[in-house]
């Protein structure tokens, strides 16, 4: 059975209540965290005020606490704090109840990093642009993974609680990335990564040769710095992306790339091998920065769940300082 996730829509909503939500695929909980909490979460069916509405989802809690939910912030309307008891809501609004500690974890991340899903086996984020995911030489605080330390320890640095890293983004690059919550986890997922499918969403300068096509060369990734395609030897490794052409502009292209290898780089080099290089892509030849930011986001990940083995689906949109673009 499979589980599918928009990032978009899934955003500040707990993944323990997916059973209520708004235009998710969601048809099964995952067995370790079904029993975990009571649904949090309430599609409006009718027009209704908030507090009415929440009297009737939450019929054995006493009104005192669900005037005490709305006073501190902990009712959500759309992913938005609501705190006026007589707020009206419309049909589809997704209203949830957000516990103080939660709200507090999630205050820990910086700007533009979401938690996605989370479970006691993975999570998952969305990396914005310009973070890496993991320390360099020169940088080893800012990073995803530290953020998310931070997220699952609740800012207590004694707490014994951690995340692994399962794969990384360029630190320019936006998008989906997974992270285990248990060792165990990380070696499953590592063991099975190359079968996971992962697509990405580019917004590119210049004509892409064709409406679809298989882009594929051997990478030289000894360089530190920058990776070139090359003639096969010891040193290179085969790399191959598929793209399809979602949208022709006047000035570039906007395509879907599904990776068949996951090489460091790849689809920059492919696509500035191509003569479409990504837009604000500096080291790869790109003349042209119109978002001031990198034109490549990690917009799809499917995989087994490393601990239920069942097909997990995450889908996250292009950014809106890229989607204007297109």
């Amino acid at each position: 059975m499979r589980q599918a996730f928009r990032a978009d829509e899934q955003k500040n909503v707990s993944p323990l209540c997916f059973t209520v939500s708004v235009r998710l695929s969601v048809v099964h909980q995952i067995t370790s965290c079904a029993t975990a909490v009571m649904p949090t979460s309430h599609t409006v069916e009718h027009p209704a005020e908030l507090l009415a509405f929440l009297l009737v989802c939450h019929r054995a809690t006493k009104k005192t606490k669900v005037r005490q939910w709305l006073k501190h912030g902990s009712v959500h309307v759309n992913g938005q704090s609501v705190t006026r008891f007589n707020h009206l809501l419309k049909i589809g609004d997704l209203v949830s109840i957000r516990a103080r500690d939660e709200m507090r974890a999630e205050s820990l991340l910086p700007r533009g990093m979401d938690v996605v899903f989370e479970d006691p086996s993975l999570i998952v984020i969305e990396k914005p642009a310009n973070l890496l995911s993991m320390a360099s030489e020169t940088e080893r605080e800012k990073t995803a993974y530290a953020c998310l330390t931070d997220y699952v320890r609740r800012g207590n640095p004694r707490s014994p609680e951690r995340v692994w890293i399962v794969h990384r983004l360029d630190r320019e690059t936006s998008g989906l990335m997974v992270f285990a919550r248990t060792e165990a986890a990380k070696r499953t997922l590592q063991k099975h990564w190359q079968e996971t499918e992962k697509r990405y969403l580019a917004v590119v300068e210049g004509k892409p040769p064709a409406d679809h096509g298989v882009l594929e060369s051997h990478l030289d990734e000894s360089r530190l710095f920058k990776v070139y395609s090359a003639p096969p030897s010891e040193r290179t490794r085969l790399a191959v992306t598929h793209y399809r052409v979602i949208r022709r502009t006047a000035t570039g292209a906007f395509l879907e790339l599904k990776l068949e290898t996951g090489r460091r780089n790849q689809i920059r080099v492919h696509l500035a091998d191509a003569g479409c290089p990504v837009i604000g892509d500096q080291k790869y030849e790109a003349r042209t920065n119109p978002a001031g930011r990198l034109g490549l986001h990690a917009s799809f990940l499917e995989f087994p769940h490393p601990l239920t083995r069942e097909l997990v689906t995450f889908e996250s949109t292009l950014p809106p300082v890229l989607s204007r673009l297109i």
